[in-house]
């Protein structure tokens, strides 16, 4: 079998492999690595996968890259299955505000937060978007990110918030990092429509969510289910159309309060729930009954000043699969660094490495429903491969704040060559 890359004596290889639905529970540190291992990669497929010597039926020629991955980690691409990519502007004045201890939700009613980063949005071009976003994928990629979802959420009008979706779908098409966009105009409020809540969750449902089906825009649709924001029967009533229309499902849910976004994401069977710093027992329950991925995001936690973060142990414990992601955004969590959500989970949420490995690959691809062609190294999936300058997993949220990559493959191409962008 000819092969066109072949990494070979890897320390470890992280295959996440051999489960074809999110790992729940126990699963999520059971049976993933391999040590001593190789992957060979014809086009954009793996074709082989295996450990010590690399077997005779694997031919290499001139034309072959062999990459010596000795003393270093192999991973599935890392996935980033919660960001809000595509946003004008940038929010450090509230940097101040956090240090004085104004809460999030009181930033937002002051005409800051989300609010903010909508009047930047609204007023730049959907060139400078693309621009500005084409940078911040390319720091993904850097640090070994290779699928990202990107939600909207920043327009909170028709003209705008298609604007930044297509700007996404655009970039999806020019960019190696691939983007699977949500819409998410349940973001906020916008001004037009202060105390009139109500008549902006019609109008999002009449009019910009068939338009956004109808041009192919979003695959999932998404509401900041919350206290002061939209409640559960808010985001009933949107989600629920929303499922109707084609619409998957995802949920902001009990970021900060114990609202019931949980119960309602299990209640509808969304595909995840996210942030949950606040979840109920009762909420972890309906999302296992619904078999709801949480995806967690501990650097929002981190960047809020929060003295808690989501219990990620009591929802592996009960039998959930979790998910890690940034939350990429101007205002609560403004990194692009997926490997300094490894070391926080682990850090500030007593995750261990198998645990997190995981989340970040496989569980992270099914949360955004492209388990089956990402997030693992198995025979037949995309070449999306990360290799890490690191002896093994432990070593990775261990030596924490600074980019562990060497190299990264992304469709059987090589397009991160010792920390540069070669793609």
């Amino acid at each position: 079998m000819k092969i066109d890359i072949l990494i070979k004596d890897a320390s470890q290889v992280a295959t996440c492999a051999g489960c074809d639905r999110p790992r729940r529970g126990k699963e999520m540190s059971y049976d993933i690595i391999m040590e001593d291992g190789w992957v060979a990669i014809s086009a954009d497929r793996i074709m082989g996968i295996g450990k010590g010597s690399v077997p005779r039926e694997i031919k290499t020629d001139d034309h072959t890259l062999v990459i010596d991955a000795m003393g270093k980690t192999v991973l599935p691409g890392l996935v980033d299955s919660h960001t809000h990519l595509v946003h004008g502007g940038s929010r450090e004045m509230e940097l101040a505000l956090k240090l004085e201890g104004v809460p999030y939700l009181e930033i937002l009613e002051r005409g800051g937060g989300i609010l903010s980063t909508v009047k930047s949005t609204r007023e730049a071009s959907e060139s400078q978007l693309m621009e500005k976003a084409r940078r911040s994928l390319d720091i993904m990629l850097a640090h070994g990110t290779t699928t990202i979802e990107a939600k909207s959420g920043y327009g909170l009008n028709l003209e705008d918030e298609l604007k930044c979706l297509r700007a996404a779908r655009k970039l999806d098409g020019q960019h190696p990092v691939d983007i699977v966009s949500t819409f998410m105009g349940a973001h906020a409020v916008p001004p037009e429509y202060d105390g009139k809540k109500e008549q902006y969750i019609d109008f999002l449902i009449q009019e910009v969510m068939p338009c956004v089906k109808r041009m192919d825009l979003a695959e999932f649709c998404d509401v900041f289910c919350e206290k002061g924001v939209f409640s559960v029967e808010d985001s009933r009533k949107l989600l629920t159309r929303a499922g109707e229309m084609g619409y998957k499902l995802k949920i902001h849910a009990d970021e900060i309060e114990s609202l019931g976004g949980a119960e309602l994401a299990g209640e509808l069977k969304a595909v995840s729930a996210e942030h949950l710093v606040a979840v109920s027992k009762k909420g972890l329950k309906r999302m296992k009954d619904g078999k709801v991925i949480a995806t967690l995001l501990p650097g929002t936690s981190f960047n809020l000043y929060m003295s808690k973060y989501a219990r990620a142990r009591d929802m592996i414990e009960a039998g959930l699969a979790v998910a890690l992601a940034t939350d990429y955004n101007p205002g609560s969590c403004p990194t692009e660094n997926l490997q300094f959500i490894i070391s926080l989970a682990c850090l500030k949420m007593n995750m261990t490495p198998e645990e997190v490995v995981c989340a970040v690959t496989i569980n992270g691809a099914h949360a955004i429903g492209r388990g089956k062609e990402i997030g693992s190294l198995e025979v037949g999936k995309k070449a999306d491969i990360v290799v890490m300058d690191v002896p093994n997993i432990d070593y990775l949220p261990y030596h924490f704040g600074i980019n562990h990559v060497d190299k990264v493959i992304k469709n059987g191409r090589l397009v991160v060559d010792g920390q540069r962008l070669v793609y």
